[in-house]
């Protein structure tokens, strides 16, 4: 098979430490690692992030491995704040978007790095029904629901239950009918930095009422480094044979394409520009990519995780490999970044200047009823499993 040949082919090099081409900030730095040469103090001071917003507590977080990987959070909207990754040379960048204050993230409507619910993507018109009943969730999408409302699970504090050099873990309860959705909703999510250079994330959530769950991370990458331009250039292979078409509020129309003969077809690895303007109707509604490909269930990794995608970026050599335990990804183009928001490091983020790889069920499974289902029951336990681990490709 194709992608195992290649999985097999791709054995990482070894992470080595590279400086980021970014502007410094003459900025007091708190001690929140246990190193003293923290990547991100370059451009991160912790104490625009401390404060308190009614009455919860919120503060910077950092997590490190054994190869100089560094990984840091703040627990509003439990946002996964930057990420430095060695290249093939072994120096570090910052390869996920974002701002260096909490005040930016506030007053911005952006998921980047963020927790998304209580459903990931979109649901139609904003309304599904569950055992009889119609529920009207919050509009925030032209006229459909998109991440879990106004006020998603990106906007709000999050409780830290555990923090080590490797690890945190966040949770907090979603009350009944918060946007819209039935239930008591009690989550945690964890992350686990480990010393092969992974981030393990791992979804729990349990409900009083029946209702629909769909969690995923929703961090923007570059592997050039946050900032550096677009990611147009970025190798990328998915392990899809079928995509989900959308209509033009990008709603699944309930079709399962095969991405055979289409420019949807990532199955042997091509860059991110190769096809984006072909003249197909999908790409135009999605003004290139933003759509979920439906995963093949082989192969897995050793955790029992389907691959799901490898990205691979040609001059750092870094790559990017997902794992999963959900039936799908939606893959994002960065198509309606438009330079607006300025980063960390203080450039741009241009159009098409990040990538995502959010792991989920499709979108609008709740009325979709040949999708994969998201219903959670009481007494049952809903679980996601997601590895983003990075590596560099061999000189």
């Amino acid at each position: 098979m194709k992608i195992i040949k290649l999985l097999i082919a791709c054995s990482l090099a070894s992470a080595i430490s590279i400086s980021c081409n970014q502007k410094k900030k003459e900025k007091m730095t708190e001690s929140v690692s246990k190193t003293p040469s923290a990547k991100y103090a370059q451009n991160i001071n912790p104490a625009d992030f401390t404060t308190t917003i009614e009455g919860d507590s919120v503060k910077f977080f950092v997590l490190t491995n054994a190869n100089g990987m560094e990984v840091t959070f703040t627990n509003y909207g439990q946002r996964l704040v930057s990420l430095y990754a060695p290249d093939k040379n072994g120096k570090f960048d910052d390869v996920v978007l974002g701002f260096d204050n909490l005040k930016d993230y506030r007053a911005k409507k952006n998921f980047f790095g963020a927790v998304i619910g209580r459903y990931g993507n979109r649901i139609a018109k904003g309304k599904f029904s569950l055992d009889g009943k119609t529920y009207d969730l919050a509009i925030n999408n032209n006229e459909n629901h998109l991440h879990g409302g106004l006020v998603g699970f990106e906007s709000v504090v999050w409780k830290v239950d555990d923090h080590t050099d490797n690890s945190i873990s966040f949770s907090r309860v979603s009350p009944d009918m918060e946007e819209g959705y039935p239930g008591n909703l009690e989550v945690t999510v964890s992350y686990v930095l480990t010393d092969d250079n992974a981030l393990r994330i791992s979804y729990e959530a349990k409900t009083d009422k029946p209702t629909y769950v769909n969690l995923t991370n929703h961090s923007f990458f570059n592997l050039k480094g946050e900032g550096e331009g677009t990611v147009n250039d970025h190798v990328v292979l998915l392990n899809a044979d079928k995509f989900t078409p959308v209509d033009n509020g990008l709603i699944p129309t309930g079709e399962i394409m095969n991405v055979e003969d289409t420019p949807f077809d990532f199955r042997a690895p091509k860059t991110i520009e190769k096809d984006i303007n072909a003249d197909f109707e999908q790409l135009k509604i999605g003004k290139g990519y933003d759509h979920n490909f439906v995963l093949n269930e082989e192969p897995k990794n050793n955790e029992g995780l389907t691959f799901a995608a490898r990205v691979v970026e040609p001059n750092s050599g870094r790559t990017l490999e997902v794992y999963t335990s959900e039936p799908g990804v939606q893959f994002y183009g960065g198509n309606f970044l438009d330079g607006s928001d300025i980063g960390k490091s203080g450039n741009p983020y241009v159009r098409r200047g990040s990538f995502c790889l959010e792991t989920q069920h499709f979108p609008d499974s709740p009325n979709q009823p040949d999708f994969p289902s998201t219903r959670l029951n009481p007494g049952e336990t809903y679980t996601s499993y997601c590895t983003y681990k990075f590596g560099v490709t061999e000189n």
